[in-house]
């Protein structure tokens, strides 16, 4: 065997031939290393959907691989001499490959870096880790901007972003005179619902997918979630479909419903691309790009088209920055000292709360949920409950299609739970259940009134958003965002206060719900 220079290293998160990883590659001398391991479904009880995603991108991928004309030392999960983790099947590629150096994209996930670079390390091996140019900012660009500040709030660090890549800008000033058009992007549907949507962008599993799903079903059998309606885009040809399809079919509408629910309906009027982007099927860029161009030819109303420019260029870069600028103490963060057990039921969808029980089974037919649903049902729920944020940062990292750390954690320890205690979020996304009255038909079909806090109907998202109050009353005083929700529980006499701790201490107990 010729002498080997550089063994790139691929993950199932870096699926791109464009990659940084990829810079200067001579197939002459170098090869690519990709594998399948156990691991990486198991240190958190991934989903069905999500093993299964990931798996048939990284076998689609290898083909693209191999098309390239690039050299590929591949691991299926399979195969009888499979190691079981990333860590323990480099280091016994290694021997029999005996490269000089080691080559890699930064990974997405603070764990895998470690486990990758101590590899390294013990084989003495150079390990050249390289930006991922997949994003808008490196992680040194957050970094500058948030030096100094003692709050990293998001609006100001997407504004910047806009200014710097001149996304709807028209000189030094936003397009349309505003920086977000909020006020126009939370309508609920009407009472008589979404009315026709357009159909989801389905693709056909093909033999390579097919045999994935086999797999899957049969080696991850216990694992939550069902393969039945697998149809999310596993190639970068499909992902630019299933771009296409949003721009022209669903962006014109999707401000206006972006924070609107309906029973049954899991896509409405959502792009369903997150997936694509955090697996590198599609670069960000493209995305803007394709909604801006949408805009400009008159296909989509500026609210829509900043409203989701906003979660690109705004919301998804700034979480990024969030986590590699605070690992690994941020994973740890519990501000509001939340112990309770995720309810058992997060893992069936077996409840007799409808929006939860809608929410919580398209969750694991689909491997998705939409963002309302996770920071306004799921997380909301674990929030007032007081769920150890570490167990609600496990669930959300394992069900979702579309979880890859650097995205999740943030998302789900700062803006959900709160147990960064305001870094990200300027106070605690708490509400009654009124709000899923007001945003959703749920209530109608459920046995619990959103209206009563404490009694046998009361809704336990309204018990929970009282006692919620209660427990964390002195802390929320302190926060001005809060000053009114504060200055209504303390209007609560100690029956009323009674009331609601006991109702809440039964929530907690699983007698109801």
């Amino acid at each position: 065997m010729a002498e080997l220079r550089h063994l790139v290293l691929v993950l199932g998160d870096q699926l791109d031939l464009e990659a940084a990883a990829f810079d200067g590659f001579d197939a002459e001398q170098d090869a690519v290393w990709m594998a399948e391991v156990a691991e990486e479904s198991t240190h958190v009880w991934s989903s069905q959907p999500r093993i299964a995603l990931f798996l048939a991108a990284m076998r689609h991928f290898a083909q693209a691989l191999h098309a390239a004309g690039r050299p590929l030392h591949y691991t299926r999960l399979d195969e009888p001499a499979n190691r079981g983790s990333l860590a323990a099947q480099l280091q016994t590629d290694l021997e029999r490959l005996r490269p000089a150096a080691l080559v890699m994209t930064a990974p997405g996930d603070w764990r895998v870096l470690q486990a990758l670079k101590q590899v390294a390390a013990d084989r003495g091996l150079p390990l050249d880790i390289r930006e991922d140019r997949h994003f808008y900012a490196s992680v040194r660009d957050f970094a500058a901007h948030a030096r100094g500040r003692k709050s990293l709030r998001m609006e100001y660090f997407y504004r910047e972003m806009r200014q710097r890549h001149g996304v709807l800008m028209q000189g030094d000033e936003p397009e349309g005179g505003q920086w977000n058009f909020d006020a126009d992007n939370r309508d609920a549907f009407p009472a008589a619902g979404p009315g026709a949507l357009p159909p989801r962008a389905l693709f056909e599993p093909d033999a390579i997918t097919r045999a994935v799903i086999a797999l899957v079903g049969q080696r991850f059998a216990a694992h939550p979630g069902r393969l039945d309606t697998f149809g999310w885009p596993v190639t970068r040809a499909q992902a630019l479909v299933a771009l296409q399809r949003f721009v022209a079919e669903r962006l014109p509408l999707f401000g206006r419903y972006q924070d609107a629910m309906w029973p049954g309906e899991p896509w409405l009027y959502h792009a369903h691309l997150s997936a694509a982007l955090n697996l590198k099927l599609l670069n960000p860029r493209e995305v803007v790009d394709a909604a801006v161009a949408a805009y400009r030819a008159g296909a989509a109303p500026l609210a829509s088209v900043e409203g989701f420019v906003r979660q690109i260029l705004g919301w998804r870069e700034y979480v990024r920055g969030i986590y590699w600028t605070r690992m690994p103490v941020y994973a740890d963060l519990n501000a509001l000292d939340a112990q309770a057990d995720l309810p058992a039921w997060y893992w069936t969808g077996e409840t007799t709360m409808a929006c939860l029980r809608d929410a919580i089974s398209q969750t694991l037919q689909h491997g998705y949920a939409h963002h309302i649903q996770r920071l306004m049902v799921t997380g909301l729920f674990a929030l007032m409950l007081g769920v150890q944020p570490r167990q609600v940062h496990a669930w959300y990292l394992a069900v979702y299609v579309d979880a890859v750390e650097w995205v999740e954690l943030p998302n789900t320890l700062g803006m959900s739970q709160y147990a960064d205690g305001g870094l990200m979020a300027s106070k605690p996304y708490v509400a009654t259940g009124k709000y899923i009255e007001r945003m959703s038909p749920h209530c109608r079909g459920c046995r619990f009134d959103p209206a009563q806090r404490s009694g046998a109907t009361a809704c336990p998202f309204t018990t929970l958003y009282w006692d919620f109050l209660l427990r964390h009353e002195a802390r929320l005083a302190a926060n001005p965002r809060m000053a009114l929700q504060v200055k209504n529980v303390a209007r609560l006499d100690d029956a009323q206060r009674d009331a609601v701790r006991a109702r809440a201490a039964a929530i907690r107990r699983g007698e109801v719900g």
